[in-house]
């Protein structure tokens, strides 16, 4: 099991390219996703710390768009990137348990062919980066276990330290792996001083970041929270977390490998030095389950199972129906049908149809729809309170797209007090009246003696909810100043 046959490289960068023209070439379809556009605001308001992330996402935002103004490709490039790295890295994890040219190419294959790993690719985001974070740590962490070095643990510091610029998600990872080292071993792992040194240098690198979140009240903290909240009413809740995470795994071979490579990293012998990693995202899968978690939290471990399954079909001791379902044209035939659908393949009336299920695709339209419609009423005030109104919206997505396509049609700076905008700042003290993008939700009621509904908004492929039908209003009369008011704009949804 410690011997590394060879890497195959040519395979591998075959697989690797095609994955990166493929992702590449559908870079620039449809329009900017919610998350995209608070990720170009946020890199206007440059900062250590976010309520909801680290700073690495909207640095890349700002980094890209400055280069390369308005272009989806440019943008979308650098996660991209680490996509198509963490293709390549996950073919180095089957090499490094054992895995000959067969399992390096299967692993790559379905790591292309996976949902969560193509979403992750196609747009800017935190994923992408915690993903390939994680995968450099279970490589490290093998390798280690192989040459017992020492020095590659001072290297788990750096890769987790990079994973924080993006998210905290990695805490978790660290949390319960260290917790299955004790239990199943190996305990000698904890007792190295290389391992607590790289933990500082994670920690020190994150320092910026901290400071942030306690100065702002530990936001990060009240997100775990939120999000419970939103996984406990969203799709399936609680019972949908683990068919949900399996189809994000590959509708076919990803989600047998995953069941299949879990199964043999707790049961084979041959893999007993390696069964504290499939407790920790049997571990980790259970946590998320408790908390709220969304089901891809795990998906940086899908890359080890994927290739432990990979070896076991390679060596045969699977089982005809594990054999059958990492066969080769199984699993070309699953990762091409999961990039057709996953990839802004159809044209955009298909697939962001107001009944389609393909929730990328319909929050990726009428952005510019919402700013036109926002405009128009904005303009059609008088010049004088037009001079004194500031715009807000009840959610980021929507202040998002505002701060992105309002300025060209003569709109000032959007306001919102959901989740990481309300950090972003207040109205001016000189805005009086509000032109407000959403329901009138008590909030907004209560800080403005009159509410009036101007109109209601319409699009034409009617399929983007925070759109699609959302009111305008007009709120005159503010009751206090908006130091005053503005706590009552909070919220993290």
């Amino acid at each position: 099991m410690t011997t590394r046959p060879d890497f195959a490289r040519l395979p591998v960068l075959a697989v690797t390219a095609a994955y990166a023209v493929v992702l590449l070439a559908f870079s620039g379809r449809y329009d900017l996703f919610g998350d995209e556009l608070y990720f170009l605001a946020a890199g206007q308001h440059l900062d250590w710390g976010y309520a909801d992330q680290g700073p690495l996402a909207p640095l890349l935002a700002l980094v890209m768009d400055s280069l390369f103004p308005g272009s989806l490709t440019a943008l979308r490039l650098p996660t991209a990137l680490l996509t198509v790295a963490g293709t390549a890295v996950a073919a180095l994890i089957a090499r490094e348990l054992g895995g000959g040219a067969r399992a390096q190419v299967v692993t790559a294959v379905v790591f292309a062919g996976a949902p969560v790993m193509i979403s992750g690719g196609h747009l800017l985001g935190t994923g992408a980066a915690d993903t390939l974070a994680w995968e450099l740590a279970v490589l490290v962490l093998l390798r280690w276990l192989h040459t017992r070095r020492d020095v590659l643990l001072l290297w788990l510091g750096v890769v987790t330290a990079f994973a924080w610029q993006a998210k905290f998600l990695m805490v978790g990872f660290w949390a319960v792996l260290l917790v299955c080292a004790l239990v199943f071993g190996p305990r000698e792992l904890l007792r190295r001083p290389m391992l607590w040194l790289g933990a500082g240098i994670a920690v020190l690198a994150t320092v910026p970041a901290l400071l942030w979140q306690a100065r702002h009240g530990w936001p990060q903290l009240g997100m775990t929270g939120q999000i419970a909240a939103e996984a406990a009413t969203g799709t399936g809740g609680a019972l949908g977390f683990v068919p949900i995470m399996l189809f994000g795994a590959g509708l076919l071979t990803g989600a047998v490998l995953v069941v299949y490579g879990t199964w043999r990293l707790l049961r084979g012998p041959q893999w007993r030095p390696y069964a504290f990693l499939g407790w920790t995202f049997l571990g980790l899968v259970l946590v998320f389950l408790v908390v709220g978690g969304r089901p891809y939290y795990v998906n940086g471990l899908f890359p080890l199972l994927w290739a432990v399954g990979a070896i076991e079909v390679e060596r045969r001791v699977a089982a005809r129906w594990w054999r059958w379902a990492a066969a080769w044209p199984v699993a070309v035939a699953s990762a091409l049908a999961m990039l057709f659908l996953a990839l802004p393949v159809q044209p955009v009336e298909r697939a962001a149809a107001r009944d389609s299920a393909d929730f990328t695709s319909v929050y990726s339209t009428s952005w510019t729809e919402l700013a036109d419609q926002v405009a128009a009423a904005y303009h059609r005030l008088p010049p004088e309170q037009r001079a004194r109104t500031a715009v807000l919206t009840v959610t980021y997505w929507q202040a998002g797209a505002l701060d992105r396509y309002g300025p060209e049609r003569g709109l000032p700076r959007a306001y919102s007090g959901s989740r990481g905008y309300w950090y972003f700042g207040a109205p001016p003290e000189s805005a009086d009246t509000v032109l407000f993008a959403g329901p009138a939700v008590p909030y907004l009621t209560e800080s403005f003696a009159q509410v009036q509904q101007l109109s209601t908004m319409d699009t034409r492929l009617k399929s983007n909810l925070l759109v699609q039908d959302v009111p305008l209003q007009l709120a005159t009369g503010r009751t206090g100043s908006w130091a005053e008011l503005w706590p009552r704009f909070q919220k993290l949804g």
